[in-house]
């Protein structure tokens, strides 16, 4: 990979937050790679600055490992300068229910923590290397959800945010050794294809009373991957309008 632009790894790239923490890094003349389940508009495909994008499932070992060798190979010897990890899924029962600790399969929660958790450990290990040569910054998508019990979102995925936070922490202890900052954002109510109808009686508890947008969490991660964020790391930054004052 050619000198000259920072590169960024970002998961779940094709919709939603994760698509617009890409374009946020791609507007600044940053190099992409990403993946998803899905593939990313055919517009993106264009751009010079998105190197590359596979189409991997993160909860699936062996997608995963190839996701991580197939940029490390179009990485090489190069630095990597932020992996953001982004990608996760709240599921629902056969009932529309969401997952809790008394409905559901078992099964469906490790489904849960290996995507939202387990994902997030295993390419941060994966990429260790590449972020020590580029002095990089890891930046995990939290959520309001893992320090609340959140009306909307089940127990399985809360409780996987919850655990993320906490391996936010062990990581940017960890990897401050090979000079990487790790930090974590949280969002609360975001604008995107998750959010259900019900949701909008949660905006008058919203400070902001309004709910953000895609662009307010990407600005947020950008800022924590920058050289003006160089000397924060191990923080959780909330990005809920204030929401989790109450």
């Amino acid at each position: 990979m050619k000198e000259g632009r920072k590169t960024v790894i970002v998961t779940g790239a094709s919709r939603g937050i994760g698509h617009a923490i890409a374009r946020c890094f791609v507007e600044r003349d940053w190099r992409i790679i990403t993946c998803s389940r899905g593939d990313v508009p055919l517009e993106c495909k264009r751009d010079p600055h998105w190197t590359l994008h596979v189409p991997t499932d993160l909860g699936d070992a062996e997608s995963l490992t190839r996701f991580v060798d197939e940029a490390n190979r179009v990485i090489g010897d190069g630095p990597l300068h932020a992996l953001i990890n982004n990608a996760g899924i709240s599921p629902k029962t056969p009932f529309k229910e969401r997952l809790g600790c008394l409905n559901g399969e078992i099964s469906a929660w490790r489904e849960v923590f290996e995507l939202n958790f387990f994902a997030a450990l295993k390419l941060s290990r994966g990429f260790a290397s590449a972020l020590h040569r580029g002095g990089g910054s890891v930046v995990n998508i939290t959520s309001i959800a893992g320090h609340y019990v959140h009306p909307f979102a089940g127990s399985a995925y809360s409780i996987s945010k919850a655990a993320l936070s906490a391996l936010t922490r062990q990581l940017a202890h960890e990897f401050a050794e090979l000079g990487v900052r790790v930090n974590a954002v949280a969002p609360g109510e975001i604008e995107t294809e998750m959010i259900q109808p019900e949701y909008e009686v949660l905006v008058p508890r919203i400070p902001l009373n309004r709910m953000g947008a895609p662009a307010d969490v990407a600005s947020t991660v950008y800022y924590l991957c920058s050289p003006e964020a160089g000397y924060v790391t191990g923080t959780e930054v909330w990005v809920t309008g204030g929401q989790h004052l109450y």
